[in-house]
């Protein structure tokens, strides 16, 4: 596949994302929450998680942002849930790695999360899509 088209695909992949968010609202039985803005161009989120016995067994998300963070957002609350903190804390530090555009292990199967590399190229956007997981990560290290 050529880069042009690569780079269509991670797009649609992006929008797909922002105009059907995943796990988007708020979990009745949620026991995380945690708010977080990017100040520099309004991003905000909610994240409102379960966790149970060491394992993300629910992720949900309300916020007001770019397409990038919403999307991300959205990517994000997939990836985790169903996985223990560690690896959740794993991912996160992958995508963190990702978005630097440094190397990382890609013998793991980051799914739609990939469409977002593309971001690294583009140092301002980085924070928009960074601020959901930057969410998680803050939330599961407080409750380890």
């Amino acid at each position: 596949m050529s880069f042009n088209n690569l780079d269509t695909l991670y797009r649609q992949v992006i929008m797909d994302h922002y105009k059907n968010p995943r796990n988007k609202g708020i979990l009745d039985n949620g026991n995380l929450t945690v708010d977080m803005n990017n100040p520099t161009c309004g991003d905000r989120i909610r994240l409102t998680m379960n966790v149970d016995g060491g394992v993300v067994k629910d992720a949900k998300f309300e916020g007001e942002g770019c397409s990038i963070s919403m999307s991300s957002a959205s990517m994000m609350t997939q990836a985790v849930k169903g996985k223990d903190i560690d690896t959740a804390l794993k991912l996160s530090s992958i995508f963190s790695e990702m978005m630097q555009g440094n190397e990382y292990d890609e013998d793991i199967d980051l799914g739609d999360i990939e469409a977002l590399q593309g971001v690294s190229k583009f140092p301002a956007r980085i924070k928009c899509a960074t601020l959901a997981w930057k969410a998680m990560e803050k939330g599961l290290k407080e409750t380890k």
